[in-house]
């Protein structure tokens, strides 16, 4: 069970959070947790690994619980600590669990499309956690419509769930229908899923994102080896699991009571990691190729150095995603590093707004420049990413009205010019400031005195890994898996769908 520790733990976070705005960066689909722990609090358990991955999704939460065919379920919107009370974990009983932190990328964002997914079918129940986005939605749906499938979400993640619903209906066993709904997937998917016989973990075949395997020590003669699943290392640092390997493209992990068996069920994986896994979205904690994700952000930053040093006195990161970077940037130039701007890591979605005497004012909420650190100083400011230029140029701004007397800037990753289909919420082409001007006019737009961006080969290079086992189609347009015209005018493809034919 969990020390009193853990539950001390759970009570001191329950304050802290409150729903983020969105940011002037890519946004992450969702999180996915795991954990197969006969004996122990896997409610509890959940919460806290689903807590450890919050920044890949803000807008709902959800966690199933098993116990052979007794199934229970609590979702809702908001962030894990909102949705999630001490009785509520205790209204969830069972011996292993699935749980979802999510941003819609597919469907949109209303408590009905809240996951786990629960389908019901002739062997009990499944639910079902995604993270990714398919890009054959339409033709599923139709597919489903067709044999008279009752959707009640507008989801890709529910049409997985009843697919393989639908081949277990239809006589196979769970491994079995899994397999053959999987074939009938396109895009992007790392998937939690749990039955009465016990749980899944599943990745796409070109792995596109993150998912690894945990195990929790101490398991005895009267409790079998409790595994976990996670869409990142973190998720298991935050219960004590020691990671064992990351679930890999193409394969499907079944753990029961006789331990962990694995199944390659695509023919061909072809690893393709989003590379902005490794930029951004992944906490820097937490750990891919052997090595924390800090490491290979502090990598970027000293190649970017390399590439496009200037003459300034500062370097400074912007919090928090910038600042490994920043660092690396530091350290490679020799140029001294400090603190510039103080994040308020307390503000998050407000729904009182300021009055425009406020705004002219030049009320900030979430970023403060410290004025004697930067007064007379020139300043270069190192950010992971630029989309859309409107936070760049707000930052900029205030850099200047505290006092520093040249900003430039450096991006430590190409420009995004193409949005993303496999799970990650970009604008449409038009919307992406990289795609429609120059660096020249988009250092004009924000007002910096140089702007620049890393190399594409630089980024790829600083992974030190096979530059082709990464996808980094929104910066080349080039996607590893194919994408529908139809799919690419719109995430929202399934809200289209007349209502009647999707309850």
């Amino acid at each position: 069970m969990m020390p009193n520790s853990a539950d001390r733990a759970f009570e001191s976070i329950q304050s802290e959070s409150t729903l983020p705005s969105r940011s002037d960066k890519p946004e992450e689909a969702c999180g996915v947790f795991g954990i197969y722990a006969p004996g122990e609090d896997v409610a509890k358990l959940t919460y806290f690994g689903l807590y450890a991955l919050q920044h890949r999704g803000q807008e709902s939460a959800g966690i199933a619980t098993f116990k052979g065919h007794e199934v229970h379920l609590h979702k809702d919107m908001g962030l894990v600590s909102q949705v999630f009370s001490e009785q509520k974990l205790k209204e969830l009983p069972g011996d292993w669990a699935v749980g979802h932190t999510r941003y819609s990328t597919t469907g949109s964002s209303r408590v009905v499309n809240a996951q786990p997914a629960v389908v019901e079918t002739r062997l009990g129940k499944l639910a079902l956690a995604h993270n990714g986005n398919l890009v054959n939605t339409a033709v599923l749906r139709d597919e489903l419509l067709k044999i008279n499938a009752q959707m009640v979400t507008t989801t890709d993640s529910e049409m997985i769930a009843i697919a393989i619903g639908e081949e277990v209906n239809a006589g196979k066993n769970w491994l079995e229908a899994a397999s053959s709904a999987f074939h009938r997937c396109e895009g992007a998917f790392s998937l939690a899923i749990a039955t009465p016989e016990g749980m899944m973990g599943v990745r796409d075949p070109n792995g596109v994102r993150p998912l690894v395997i945990g195990i929790i020590e101490g398991a005895t003669a009267n409790a079998p080896t409790r595994y976990v699943l996670s869409s990142e290392t973190c998720g298991l640092d935050i219960i004590g699991a020691e990671y064992l390997r990351d679930v890999e493209p193409g394969e499907m992990v079944w753990i029961t009571e006789a331990g962990l068996a694995s199944f390659h069920w695509a023919e061909k994986p072809q690893r393709k990691l989003c590379i902005f896994e490794m930029i951004y979205f992944a906490r820097p904690d937490s750990v891919m190729n052997e090595e924390s994700l800090y490491s290979y952000r502090k990598r970027i930053g000293r190649q970017l150095a390399i590439e496009s040093s200037a003459d300034v006195d500062l370097i400074i990161g912007v919090p928090d995603s910038g600042i490994p970077a920043a660092i690396g940037f530091s350290e490679e130039s020799g140029i001294p590093y400090g603190e510039g701007l103080i994040k308020n890591r307390y503000v998050g979605r407000t729904f009182i707004q300021p009055t425009q005497s406020m705004r002219e004012s030049g009320i900030r909420m979430k970023l403060n420049p410290l004025k004697d650190v930067l007064a007379g100083k020139r300043v270069l400011i190192v950010d992971d990413s630029l989309v859309r230029g409107t936070t760049s140029r707000k930052i900029v701004k205030a850099l200047r009205e505290a006092g520093a007397s040249e900003v430039h800037m450096r991006i430590s990753s190409p420009p995004v010019t193409h949005p993303c289909f496999y799970g990650i919420d970009t604008d449409t082409q038009d919307q992406l400031i990289a795609a429609t001007k120059s660096i020249e006019e988009i250092a004009q737009q924000i007002n910096v005195d140089s702007l620049a961006y890393l190399s594409w080969k630089g980024m790829l290079m600083a992974t030190h890994e096979d530059p082709n086992s990464f996808c980094s189609a929104c910066f080349t347009g080039e996607y590893p898996i194919p994408v529908p015209e139809r799919v690419k005018r719109s995430k929202l493809i399934l809200e289209k769908q007349p209502v009647s034919t999707l309850a």
